[in-house]
């Protein structure tokens, strides 16, 4: 085997890297061992900074706020935002420091995200976390620390295929990151039922503005950063309907205004609001009205002529 095939992209990656719209630049990557006696000055970067803490204890001070840090916290500071890194251990803090940005790529092709994305994490930090940093707490053997460690390596090593593998690396440690990030987030709104019903209805907005689309419920629970069975389970707990039924009746109220507005095509209405195929609809129509769209139609003209005569 040669080297371009031992370091051929695996059909996974490759399939994850051609659906991105943006690719991750690693800035620099470090290892670092501090003791309290350590001063840094309160700086800030155009990148996102990722600190991961191996041993000892410290704060972060990041945009006014104190993030108290112990061994397996990592801390993502977002781009241009004041910080400064105290220890607070007595013995020696050791922490791995990933600075990256991202580049934007040509829009992909396919509108359907996959199912876990670089997209996803950064329209996460961008639209639906608060603040100025992100934490998050892992298990001692957590994935992602696996990952660190392994960029650190290639970084080092500086070889010939280092920078290939580090890019697959870090698409890799964003996969995990998001799963890490959809967790937390979870397990928060469990505890924080106002934030919930904000998402919740914010899901609902979506729908109610993008029903024409060939939406899924796997696109509306990316859209609040859940999972879908979670996402499912809350919605109906909230609304006391499912999400796909409540979309479905979304479509079927927009096509009542059509149907009684003129004298459009069924199968044109159909495709409008979201159906894909006039059976379908006509199926769905039946189920919520007890009437089919001509039907529905032919009652809405009679009503406008009674009330003209």
């Amino acid at each position: 085997m040669n080297q371009l095939e031992e370091y051929r992209l695996p059909k996974a990656w490759e399939a994850f890297a051609n659906n991105q719209q943006l690719m991750p630049i690693v800035v620099k990557s470090l290892e670092k061992i501090h003791d309290a006696n350590w001063s840094m000055n309160v700086n800030k970067h155009d990148h996102f900074e990722m600190v991961y803490i191996k041993k000892g204890i410290a704060v972060f001070q990041i945009a006014g706020v104190d993030v108290n840090l112990t061994p397996n916290d990592i801390v993502i500071i977002k781009p241009h935002q004041l910080h400064k890194f105290i220890v607070k251990s007595e013995n020696a803090c050791e922490f791995i420091v990933l600075s990256f940005k991202f580049q934007q790529l040509q829009p992909s092709l396919s509108d359907r995200p996959n199912e876990i994305s670089l997209n996803d994490f950064i329209n996460f930090v961008n639209n639906h976390q608060e603040g100025a940093h992100i934490s998050i707490r892992l298990g001692r053997k957590n994935e992602i620390i696996t990952i660190l460690n392994k960029i650190l390596r290639e970084r080092q090593k500086g070889q010939i295929w280092s920078d290939f593998l580090i890019y697959l690396l870090f698409l890799e440690l964003f996969v995990q990151l998001s799963r890490a990030l959809r967790h937390e987030w979870e397990q928060n709104m469990k505890s924080r039922s106002l934030k919930l019903k904000e998402l919740l209805q914010i899901a609902k907005e979506f729908m109610d503005e993008n029903y024409e689309r060939d939406l899924s419920l796997e696109d509306v629970s990316k859209y609040v950063f859940l999972s879908e069975s979670y996402f499912a389970h809350a919605f109906k707990d909230e609304f006391h309907v499912s999400p796909k039924s409540y979309l479905l009746k979304v479509r079927i109220d927009a096509s009542k205004e059509l149907l009684a507005a003129g004298d459009m095509k069924v199968s044109d209405i159909a495709l409008s609001v979201g159906f894909s195929s006039q059976q379908r609809f006509n199926d769905i129509f039946k189920k919520y009205e007890g009437i089919t769209p001509l039907k529905y139609r032919k009652l809405e003209k009679e009503k406008r002529v009674n009330k003209i005569l």
